[in-house]
């Protein structure tokens, strides 16, 4: 047998193995409207793109087991971003350059009408010592693949961009996730994740004339050791006339409450000027508060709005689990994302309204003692809550909404006024694992009145602060029977609440 034809097998084999293996995970085990894996592993999304009419995802994928193996890019399509069909498997690992894993990357559409992926391909490195005399380590390089929405074949002169191409003191080795655009003076660039000598993240900037010819530009950003080290599945972008570059640092070192320990997520915004591919750091910020969110990546949708998706777990916390179901990993709502008095403002894709429905609605009700009220609950929600002092002049000490409960297991949402201070706790949601349950945010102080979107899908929450000012993400595994919702405060508030249950829309 031939090296190409055996090549060429193991995408089939995981084809084979997905489309037989899919009916096992029932849709009642999955989330009802956030996008899971087919079968098996996902985490970063891949390749977000518009081409032909729809949105296609694909996502870091092993489907032979609910752990992470040599990475495949998994593939679905949508219309509206909520409803998602699984296509094959478009990658697989199986040429020399990628031969470990076909890892993270983006996509856009030709000129000439078809679908270019763009990924990290790593090649195992050398058996031997290196000439230091340490163990040598995989290689990673940047790679093509072109198809027609379905069916992709790799580019015959790949890698495009190796070790050779990498400025000096750049690592071969942590040098991963090409995000790929195409500018308004029609040249192509590309940002990769890099790891400079002295053991700091930053972003390289490539650029093309064809997006298959590429060569080193320069650094458009370097970490200098402020947030994390390697700077993994980097985003460039202009949006409202600002440029912002999204990344996933790795090792972060808490920072007040701005940035906590372990993965999590980098926004900076600033000036960009095109022709000199200058980008000029005015603010940092924390793309995503909450416990589970890594990876995001952004597309452009046919209306001009920017939009992101993330992978909703984290490094450190994905061992929460259960170990009957044969899928792990899901992806975050999708996005809307705009900048306000400088900084990234999120909210939940206007799409999702389509799935409202049931609404309940209370006004200028009074909390104090725990309160549950009719017609308020389920695992599959889309709530706006306001909340405000019921006296002016006395402020409350805390309020806290908790969901997904029962007699013994919730999950709470709480707010420190005088702190202006939100928080999520999953300490009681039913886990047996030691790690982290608990994850903090600043607001900003208005005098007691916070406003909040809450959305639930089974086995999610997804807050979002002040008209999308701070989001906070969680992911739980308390049984589907815990549905109750109860509202408490130490001191007295009042609460607009509005709640819709959120349904699938049956394909015609």
């Amino acid at each position: 047998m031939n090296r190409e034809i055996r090549m060429t097998e193991l995408l089939q084999k995981a084809r084979n193995y997905e489309e037989e293996q899919e009916a096992q995970a029932a849709p009642e085990s999955r989330p009802l409207f956030h996008f899971s894996p087919r079968i098996g592993w996902t985490n970063d999304p891949n390749g977000f793109s518009w081409y032909n009419g729809q949105y296609h995802l694909f996502y870091q994928y092993y489907p032979y087991d609910t752990h992470w193996g040599p990475m495949h890019w998994g593939h679905a399509v949508s219309g509206d971003l909520l409803h998602w069909t699984y296509l094959p498997a478009a990658l697989a690992p199986d040429q020399p350059y990628d031969a470990q894993g076909c890892f993270s990357g983006s996509a856009l559409e030709l000129p000439d009408g078809r679908h270019l992926l763009i990924y990290t391909g790593v090649q195992k490195g050398m058996d031997k010592m290196s000439m230091a005399g340490a163990p040598c380590r995989d290689l990673q390089m940047q790679c093509l693949a072109v198809g027609d929405g379905i069916e992709y074949e790799k580019y015959s002169g790949n890698p495009v961009i190796a070790s050779a191409d990498l400025p000096e003191g750049a690592s071969p080795n942590d040098f991963r996730d090409p995000k790929i655009w195409r500018g308004d003076d029609g040249i192509y660039r590309c940002v990769v994740g890099s790891y400079a000598e002295e053991g700091a993240g930053q972003i390289l900037l490539f650029t093309s004339g064809d997006a298959f010819h590429w060569s080193y530009k320069k650094v458009l950003a370097c970490n200098e050791n402020r947030y994390g080290t390697m700077w993994e599945c980097p985003d460039f972008f202009v949006l409202d006339k600002k440029g912002v570059l999204i990344t996933s640092p790795q090792d972060m070192e808490a920072d007040g409450l701005e940035f906590s320990s372990g993965g999590r997520t980098l926004c900076l915004i600033g000036s960009y000027e095109e022709e000199s591919d200058t980008f000029c750091e005015e603010s940092a910020q924390c793309i995503d508060y909450g416990i589970d969110f890594y990876a995001p990546q952004t597309t452009l949708a046919p209306d001009g709005r920017r939009i992101m998706i993330g992978w909703m777990a984290n490094w450190h916390t994905c061992g929460m689990r259960r170990t009957e179901r044969p899928w792990f990993g899901q992806m975050t709502l999708p996005r809307e994302l705009s900048i306000r008095n400088g900084r990234l403002i999120q909210q939940p894709v206007r799409e999702l309204e389509q799935l409202r429905g049931n609404p309940v609605a209370c006004e200028h009700v009074r909390v104090g003692e725990p309160v549950r009220l009719a017609g308020l609950g389920g695992r599959s929600i889309d709530m706006e809550l306001t909340v405000r002092p019921a006296d002016e002049r006395q402020m409350y000490q805390k309020f806290a909404l908790r969901f997904a409960a029962d007699t013994r297991h919730f999950v709470e949402l709480n707010y420190r006024p005088q702190e202006a201070l939100a928080e999520l706790d999953r300490t009681h949601c039913g886990s047996r694992h030691a790690m982290v349950h608990q994850c903090r945010c600043r607001v900003a102080d208005q005098g007691g009145l916070l406003n909040m979107r809450i959305i639930l899908d089974r086995y999610s929450a997804e807050v979002f602060f002040n008209d999308g000012e701070q989001v906070m993400t969680i992911t739980f595994e308390t049984d589907q029977a815990a549905d109750g919702m109860e509202f408490l405060a130490v001191g007295d508030v009042f609460m607009d609440v509005v709640k819709f249950d959120l349904q699938r829309m049956e394909k015609e």
